[in-house]
């Protein structure tokens, strides 16, 4: 019998590691630019620093095949860490040089506007859901509205109130109707 209560002290100890660390990074920033200025940017709001080893940016283009489920598992560079209370920028490769210059990483098919992001721990078959950027669900036209602004993930910078410590998975309460409430 202590075996097993050992175990289960053992298990949930991990669990709840491994679920703070799934709670610790968050989309801080995103920009959908002019040509190809777009970036992802990510925040360590922690004081340790923290591998992106266990986690990804899976993605949709447009509207999904399957609705709900992302069509492109991106991954970061092998042994990408977020320094603690620092970023992590994601920028296509193509962007102003000024972009360039801060990112850590680039990936070509970064939004129009229209595509979703997410950001999750774990593998692909197996992951939770950490943050979104817009939906997995369908194809919003030429963009998702936030803060009550049309189309706002179509030349915009989002950046996120200074008030928000970690991600949030609905995308809808995020985006909000209006500045107040996103």
């Amino acid at each position: 019998m202590k075996r097993i209560q050992i175990f289960f002290l053992i298990a949930t100890f991990f669990s709840l590691l491994t679920t703070q660390a799934q709670c610790d990074l968050f989309f801080s920033e995103y920009a959908e630019g002019t040509s190809n200025n777009k970036y992802l940017e990510i925040f360590n709001p922690t004081n340790a620093d923290i591998s992106l080893d266990d986690y990804a940016f899976p993605s949709v283009s447009n509207a999904p095949t399957t609705p709900g489920v992302h069509e492109y598992w991106n991954t970061f560079t092998v042994g990408a860490i977020v320094p603690a209370g620092g970023l992590y920028i994601i920028a296509h490769g193509s962007a102003d040089a000024s972009i360039l210059a801060l990112a850590d990483q680039t990936h070509t098919y970064l939004s129009n506007g229209d595509d979703g992001y997410q950001l999750v721990f774990g593998t692909e078959l197996s992951h939770v859901v950490i943050d979104h950027i817009g939906d997995f669900m369908g194809d919003p036209g030429t963009g998702w509205d936030v803060a009550g602004t049309t189309n706002a993930t179509q030349d915009h910078v989002l950046i996120r109130k200074s008030t928000v410590t970690q991600g949030n998975t609905d995308w809808a309460s995020s985006a909000g109707t209006d500045v107040a409430s996103s």
